[in-house]
């Protein structure tokens, strides 16, 4: 659920660490105590785990108002997109912790017999998460709880665009963890450009492709491993074999949550021709339905997010702007709100492919709409643009669906669904490409903070390959041939 943009630097920096600055002093502290953790045990992860959760569960009234606060999010969308997203990776990684921290034995080869080998979990160190505005609760604690789960130490840099949310989570760090074990770092991007300056053993950063270029440069510095969950423009493909009132459903549910403001909601409709009329009719009752059943607007309707701040909701009512200029036709929605920040859900048809409707990922309830004949258009489509973070295909016809997605790279999809995959604890989660980079959530979320340490042991005396150590007589090299041939 990538943010368009996270505060961090729009260039990457160069500058020396500053050895007295609060901020390093902090970092030191964690380094020191990160060699610590590494010999916890997996039941002492797991209990700061179980305080995590616990004051989730106590302090959800809290969550609501600060979400609310911040941009107006109706709190049955934050118990489903903040609480209980988080409250279900949590018991997913307390489920299976002991497990995935055993060590993982591996087969041996015959060249290699007398040996064992296993690959062994180690945390990495002190890790950097700089958690974006447009899920600010969930996209703190999601890779945290899997940084905790690993063993590791841990810096949570929010955005200052969802202060109040900022601050809940500095106050939940305060009351559960020691500063030298997890804390929260608030601030701008002057703040964000000298956390970047350290040499951090892992930074976990959701944001914008083009900020995560300026992450990953800061991060090359000190040779740090990143996983960098991104964004783009993400389609849904809709047959003329689909179900069109199931998939305007799923469709209005996965663009209208949070208001757009979501980096796997649908990005753009490709719809077959021949149903593209009938589609947009469907998605004009839902909309109705979920948004305003009482009939006194959707702007009086107490289930629809506002855009986050008066600079984001610019570009959106720019994009919608500058599309009808060029010839899109608002086919339903339309009706903004500069004073509340509200855009009603949208949705424009006959949107040139140049115009920048098409081009950047929206992020808002803004739906452009265009149709393909054969789905080898719809690929091509897809196709000429960066790969995507998520794939919505929407068919009833287990051929289009294999063509769609064995043709479309893309980081995941649904089929017949939108947004569900990102809550799925036994899915990876990421981006390919321009998207993302790595892979969260669940063991793939265990994996990326740890240090996969590959272990052989041998026997002592004498073993399989001492016959060809040197000197290269005739008989060693012919029974190198016979390795090489045979083994």
């Amino acid at each position: 659920m990538t943010a368009p943009a996270a505060t961090v630097p729009l260039a990457p920096t160069s500058s020396p660490i500053i050895e007295n600055s609060a901020v390093t002093a902090l970092f030191r502290r964690q380094q020191a105590r990160a060699e610590a953790l590494r010999r916890e045990s997996v039941e002492t992860r797991a209990g700061r785990l179980r305080k995590l959760s616990a004051w989730i569960t106590e302090n959800r009234a809290a969550i609501q108002q600060a979400l609310y606060a911040d941009f107006r999010k109706p709190a049955a969308e934050t118990d489903v997109t903040e609480i209980w997203s988080t409250q279900t990776e949590l018991k997913h990684t307390l489920r299976h912790l002991r497990h995935w921290a055993q060590p993982r034995k591996v087969g041996t080869p015959l060249s290699l017999v007398g040996t064992r080998g296993w690959v062994q979990y180690e945390p990495k160190g002190v890790c950097l998460i700089i958690a974006p505005w447009n899920y600010p609760f969930y996209l703190a604690l999601d890779p945290l709880v899997s940084a905790l789960a690993a063993g590791n130490c841990c810096i949570i840099k929010p955005s200052e665009m969802t202060p109040t949310v900022a601050a809940l989570l500095a106050r939940m760090c305060q009351e559960l963890f020691d500063p030298a074990e997890v804390t929260v770092v608030q601030g701008d991007k002057e703040v964000a450009t000298e956390l970047l300056a350290l040499p951090f053993n892992h930074i976990f950063f959701t944001g914008s492709p083009q900020v995560g270029k300026v992450v990953m440069r800061a991060a090359a510095e000190h040779l740090t491993s990143v996983t960098l969950e991104l964004g783009g423009k993400s389609p849904a493909v809709v047959d003329d074999t689909a179900d069109l009132r199931d998939a305007a459903e799923k469709i209005v549910w996965g663009k209208g949550i949070n208001a757009g403001q979501t980096c796997v909601a649908p990005d753009y409709l490709l719809v077959h021709e021949a149903v593209r009329d009938q589609l947009i009719e469907e998605i004009r009752a839902v909309v109705q339905r979920f948004y305003n059943p009482s009939g006194e607007g959707i702007e009086a309707s107490k289930s629809f997010a506002r855009i986050v701040n008066d600079h984001h909701f610019a570009r959106v009512a720019g994009l919608l702007a500058e599309a009808q200029t060029q010839g899109a036709t608002v086919a339903l929605g339309g009706q903004t709100d500069a004073s509340q920040r509200f855009m009603e859900p949208t949705v424009l048809v006959d949107v040139p492919t140049g115009s920048r409707a098409m081009q950047e990922e929206i992020f808002g309830p803004l739906l452009p709409v265009r149709t393909f004949r054969t789905l080898m258009e719809a690929v091509d489509e897809v196709n000429s643009r960066p790969h995507p973070l998520a794939l919505y295909v929407f068919t009833q016809n287990a051929e289009h669906q294999r063509y769609l997605l064995q043709n479309i790279p893309a980081g995941g999809a649904c089929v017949n669904e939108t947004i569900l995959h990102l809550g799925h604890p036994e899915l990876p989660f990421g981006g390919l490409g321009n998207s993302g980079l790595g892979r969260a959530h669940g063991l793939a979320g265990f994996q990326a903070f740890s240090n996969e340490k590959s272990v052989l042991k041998q026997r002592v005396g004498r073993t399989g390959l001492k016959p060809i150590y040197p000197p290269y007589t005739p008989q060693v090299k012919k029974l190198v041939n016979w390795l090489v041939k045979w083994l």
